[in-house]
């Protein structure tokens, strides 16, 4: 009876996964992951630029933290995932279709984390690699959740079964349907959990952000805490999960846990270190300023060398009319 009420979330079906335009294949997956860094990269420079950073140095790091963040989300979830892609008869170019869906978010952190650093450590910037993290941090949730609606697109991401309203529906030729279950079983939507938890994410930490001002990488600190909470559970109801574990607990619940201490570990020496306010986005002697700052700096610097001169020019003739009473 209960199951003749309960309502569902459809499935988009293969049609909706990519289109053709011309010879190319465009997969909606992908740009919805483009769109997701497109969002960060937008947020991420308002709130940079807002905090001294040059217009125009986010998309330089962008440069480095993407094409590293995609090679780590898809080397961790091949990695994770090895009887997908390599078994007798397989194509190993499948590794490489990172379209089909596949890219794990520990290991775009973890891509995009060396990316970042590369940036940060170029003679041409110099910026402070926590100082960029905690900008980052809502655009990041932001491009997540944009990004797990090409999970939606793609029919994977999703939970144990449920008789909730909510319910997502998976075809059971799908090959992450677990085999004895009946066609029409339903399953919890995680897309659309994580979705809803990093846009919480969102508002709390902007929240926190907006009345306690951390800094120093605290704000990253705190966004790899909320992100582990989340996805430690979400990964524990996974019908997907990893092939690896320790103790019976999957890999990916033990990178959530792996978060929420790094986190912890962030706030809490950073918040020791670092007692005052934030100077800059950049490395001590590396710090940006607009041209007509510049040329301002450089005026009251030639006003100061000439004031400076003529004071001198004053001392040494003072000197000598007491050097000349002296001698007389």
């Amino acid at each position: 009876m209960l199951e003749a009420v309960v309502s569902s979330i459809p499935s988009p079906t293969t049609a909706w996964q990519s289109f053709n335009i011309g010879p190319l294949t465009i997969h909606l997956y992908a740009l919805l992951i483009l769109a997701g860094i497109i969002v960060a990269a937008w947020w991420t420079h308002r709130r940079l630029t807002k905090r001294g950073g040059e217009p125009g140095v986010t998309l330089d790091v962008v440069l480095w933290t993407v094409p590293l963040g995609i090679v780590g989300a898809r080397f961790y979830h091949v990695f994770t995932h090895p009887h997908d892609y390599f078994y007798s008869g397989a194509n190993l170019l499948d590794v490489f279709k990172i379209w089909d869906g596949g890219n794990a978010i520990f290991g775009a952190l973890i891509g995009g984390a060396i990316g970042l650093w590369l940036a940060c450590v170029t003679p041409k910037h110099k910026l402070r690699f926590m100082s960029f993290a905690d900008a980052l941090v809502p655009g990041l949730l932001l491009a997540q959740s944009v990004g797990r609606l090409g999970n939606y697109v793609n029919n994977e991401l999703f939970g144990l079964p449920t008789r909730m309203p909510w319910g997502l529906e998976i075809p059971s030729s799908n090959k992450a349907f677990p085999a004895g279950l009946p066609e029409g079983t339903l399953f919890h939507p995680l897309f659309l959990y994580e979705i809803i938890w990093n846009v919480a994410g969102i508002v709390v930490l902007l929240l926190i952000e907006r009345k306690f001002k951390p800094r120093w990488g605290i704000f990253f600190g705190l966004y790899l805490i909320w992100y582990g909470i989340g996805r430690s559970y979400l990964e524990s109801i996974r019908i997907d999960p990893s092939e690896f574990g320790f103790l019976g607990i999957p890999s990916n619940v033990w990178a959530a846990f792996g978060a929420i201490v790094l986190g912890l570990v962030v706030v809490i020496v950073q918040a020791r270190r670092h007692t005052g306010a934030e100077p800059s986005v950049y490395r001590r002697g590396y710090e940006w300023s607009p041209a007509g700052d510049d040329v301002h700096s450089e005026e009251s610097e030639s006003a100061e060398n000439a004031e400076g001169v003529a004071a001198a020019g004053t001392e040494d003739s003072d000197t000598a009319e007491a050097t000349s009473r002296s001698g007389s």
